[in-house]
């Protein structure tokens, strides 16, 4: 396995770019470490399948440099790099059985009759699969044919890094979260250097142990998935992650007191900085109801089970709060509170406090 540099790395797929927007990949620094689970988080056209195919050769960047474990990557085609991809749809020979399969990548190697089979077996035992090795794979559901896809990737040995790519797009919903706990226990067991791109965020964050978000070929915020949802650095992290995603609301900062629809707003630590487009960015689990606050009126109650989702107007602002038991009815007068060392303040995008109080 390896540890992953990327130095000061862009790509444009324009022979001559001449700014930032020309650009799909924009300067991407990074480390990721050997053995580590790191996801690449984002909507589509946001970059990171592009990302993906310059690590593995597929793309020469425009400019920057790809290091594996310090070695210097970057002119060398993929079949040198000894990476494995396991894409959205399942790549394995139908013809073939279930052993065969698996096999093919270390026998293509050159790899002993003896080793190939002890390989096999073990991953067909991690992916609880034995009883298919004889099994034609024609014959496999669309799970257990992206299971042999991704064992393909693993049987090997001698990989420096994993990549998926969007691998459970074609799975039916109900299977999902199975091999989805699956991926992650195969992660533990091989400790090998696992890259996982997708545009779902629960897919990211049960599997990754660091999560890059990705907006228009930029890297936002890399962290862990508590990180990410507690701390947003940008309101698009506080958007897409979160369901529902975070309340971004237009305020106005005049000598670092924050107002919200002429109200006066607490939010954490010190604001830092001046000017720009000022934003209140808060969980709506960080929103209450209360005897005094924010008067609103409830536009809305979605009841999704353990909780409900109170949509109540400001103005003619929505602020969607998190509510516990009772609720209040569709059109009834309220006030909302907002828990203060949970409340961001954000300048054209990025978090402009310096912490929790």
């Amino acid at each position: 396995m390896a540890k992953i540099t990327l130095k000061k790395l862009r790509h444009s797929y324009i022979p001559h770019p001449k700014g930032p927007e020309d650009y799909a990949l924009k300067e991407v620094d990074l480390d990721w470490q050997d053995g580590g689970a790191y996801a690449l988080l984002g909507p589509s056209g946001c970059g990171k399948s592009t990302l993906l195919n310059v690590i593995s050769g597929l793309l020469t960047p425009s400019e920057g440099r790809i290091l594996f474990d310090e070695q210097d990557v970057t002119d060398l085609p993929p079949d040198l790099r000894n990476i494995a991809q396991v894409f959205q749809f399942p790549v394995i020979y139908d013809t073939m059985t279930v052993y065969d399969n698996l096999a093919f990548p270390l026998r293509n190697r050159g790899v002993a009759a003896a080793r190939v089979d002890e390989r096999v077996r073990e991953i067909a035992e991690m992916l609880e699969v034995t009883e298919m090795l004889g099994t034609r794979a024609s014959h496999l559901s669309p799970d257990n044919k992206q299971k042999i896809s991704m064992g393909r990737g693993l049987v090997r040995d001698d990989v420096n890094v994993v990549m998926f790519d969007e691998p459970l797009t074609v799975i039916d919903p109900h299977l999902k979260w199975k091999l989805r706990s699956k991926l992650k226990e195969l992660h533990q067991r091989v400790k090998a250097t696992m890259i996982y791109v997708t545009h779902d965020q629960t897919e990211a964050l049960t599997f990754a142990d660091q999560v890059v978000v990705m907006q228009d070929g930029e890297v936002v915020q890399i962290g862990t998935p508590v990180e990410l949802f507690e701390r947003p650095q940008h309101t698009f992290v506080g958007h897409f992650i979160g369901s529902p995603g975070m309340n971004i609301l237009d305020a106005s900062d005049v000598n670092g007191k924050i107002s919200f629809k002429g109200q006066q707003i607490a939010v954490e630590g010190k604001v830092i900085g001046q000017g720009g487009t000022t934003q209140v960015g808060i969980r709506p689990e960080f929103v209450s109801l209360s005897d005094a606050g924010l008067k609103a009126h409830v536009r809305k109650v979605s009841d999704i089970g353990r909780h409900s989702v109170v949509e109540a107007m400001v103005g003619d602002t929505s602020v969607k709060a998190v509510v516990e038991g009772d609720v209040p009815a569709q059109g009834e007068a309220v006030h909302l509170a907002f828990r203060q060392d949970q409340t961001r303040l954000y300048r054209d995008g990025w978090l402009s406090t310096e912490g929790a109080l």
